[in-house]
């Protein structure tokens, strides 16, 4: 009887296999992203992972805010120059720094002797369309900052909506010229819109 003797080298292996532990797949929620946007402009924007928006966000905000400042600064100053120019207290005359023409032809509390009712009146009404003016785009930059506020929280729900939406070319949108009908029995040019999704 022969004895075969088979030598081993090296380790036995392992029997028992080693699970990888599986790599979580971030997923947005719209509320989540929603209410974060509601309570920070653009937390939400950091929440579905769109860092380059946040710049967007703040540079809008920034534009509005001293949109806002400014228009709200010119308007005092002019509302206030409107109401020294239509009083009749000589001390009160911040409106002189404001109009670039002579007093003396303008002016009727400093220079009654003077000055010509209609510069008065001209300069009075330039006044006046220069308030409503800058009321105007105070009151819009102030709108606009609501809606700046408003689309940043709209953008975060629509990213975390559509964060894993389907974007491959199973889906496919076609543009095509086409007569449509028009009243009066005439045809005219047009597009048709048509989407192709294949599965």
């Amino acid at each position: 009887m022969q004895l075969i003797c088979i030598q081993q080298t090296g380790f036995a292996q392992d029997t028992l296999s080693v699970i990888k532990p599986h790599k979580q797949h971030f997923k947005a929620e719209p509320l989540k992203a929603t209410m974060l946007a509601v309570a920070l402009p653009g937390a939400g924007q950091i929440y579905n992972r769109k860092f380059w928006k946040i710049p967007l966000v703040y540079a809008g905000f920034g534009v509005l805010f001293y949109s806002a400042g400014l228009n709200s600064r010119n308007y005092l100053t002019y509302f206030q120059a409107y109401q020294d120019f239509t009083d009749v207290i000589p001390e009160t005359d911040s409106y002189i720094k404001l109009i670039p023409a002579n007093p003396v032809d303008y002016d009727p509390v400093l220079y009654p002797e003077s000055y010509d009712p209609a510069n008065a009146k001209y300069y009075e009404d330039g006044l006046l369309r220069l308030v409503d003016y800058y009321k105007r785009y105070r009151d819009l930059s102030y709108i606009g900052i609501a809606a700046w506020y408003l689309i940043s929280i709209l953008d975060a729900n629509v990213d975390a909506s559509l964060f894993d939406f389907d974007v491959t070319d199973n889906l496919d949108i076609t543009l095509a010229p086409m007569i449509m009908p028009l009243p009066g029995g005439y045809r005219g040019a047009g597009l048709s819109a048509s989407i192709k999704m294949t599965f």
